[in-house]
């Protein structure tokens, strides 16, 4: 079998399956580890797909479809639950912190401290409903033109946010890279910047199957962030490059 034929069948299942992993292509081919991992490499420097550690998973869209509700904030994969728990313990007795409309930020409501008093605002009517009846917690909801998904990212909201001050905010994005962080829109990568501006401390939510990734619209560059929690499964290389820019990682587990 020629190398161009291997790649399109692992192309094939990496559309089929949402992930391949390389130990299993090199038993199916009968190929070592190392020449399937070169196969990974090359198919990711065209833009293929984007390797993690031991294997691949496709490459995303610069622009993409928002997830639906059911979809985004389900139960979340371990990685995201790893990194929910890990920003959930920065929360300090009296704070106030921003959360998103992301599907991690949903994840973190299982880790938030129940134990202080604490302050929430929040863009995602989702969030927002969830938080409403706990007494520990203080919620607001950001206003501005509600969307068919419960968020609101306009102008109006822009205007609203700057009001307030924030000693938190968890950021993320569908891509985050060298670049900074980045989405699908411009109004949503705006109303981030728009948020963070305000914020005393900036929290990188990055699972590993975001870093290395760069969308349509950048939010926020990389240079603002204090903390960046990603997981076990991110390329040493990206948390290198991301240490040696003086940022704090955190590799939660």
């Amino acid at each position: 079998m020629f190398s161009e034929e291997r790649r399109q069948l692992i192309l094939n299942q990496l559309i089929y399956k949402g992930r391949v992993i390389a130990k299993e292509l090199a038993d199916e081919f009968s190929l070592s580890i190392d020449s399937i991992r070169r196969d990974l490499t090359i198919m990711e420097e065209k833009g293929l797909l984007k390797r993690t550690h031991g294997g691949a998973i496709p490459m995303a869209k610069a622009r993409t479809e928002a997830r639906p509700n059911h979809e985004r904030y389900g139960n979340g994969t371990k990685y995201d639950h790893a990194i929910a728990k890990a920003a959930s313990s920065y929360i300090n007795p009296g704070d106030t912190v921003f959360m998103g409309s992301a599907g991690i930020h949903y994840t973190m409501l299982s880790y938030l401290p129940s134990n202080i008093r604490f302050t929430v605002v929040t863009n995602c009517l989702v969030i927002a409903d969830k938080l409403k009846d706990v007494e520990t917690i203080e919620t607001y909801f950001v206003g501005g033109k509600l969307k068919k998904s419960g968020n609101v990212t306009d102008s109006i909201a822009n205007e609203f946010i700057r009001q307030f001050t924030f000693d938190t905010v968890f950021v993320t994005g569908g891509g985050i890279s060298s670049r900074g962080i980045s989405t699908a829109t411009p109004e949503v990568a705006s109303f981030g910047r728009a948020v963070s501006e305000v914020s005393r401390m900036k929290i990188c939510l990055a699972p590993h199957y975001k870093v290395g990734m760069n969308l349509f619209a950048q939010s926020l560059g990389l240079k603002h962030i204090d903390i960046f929690i990603t997981d076990e499964e991110t390329e040493k290389q990206h948390i290198n490059d991301i240490e040696a820019m003086g940022i704090k990682v955190v590799v939660a587990n």
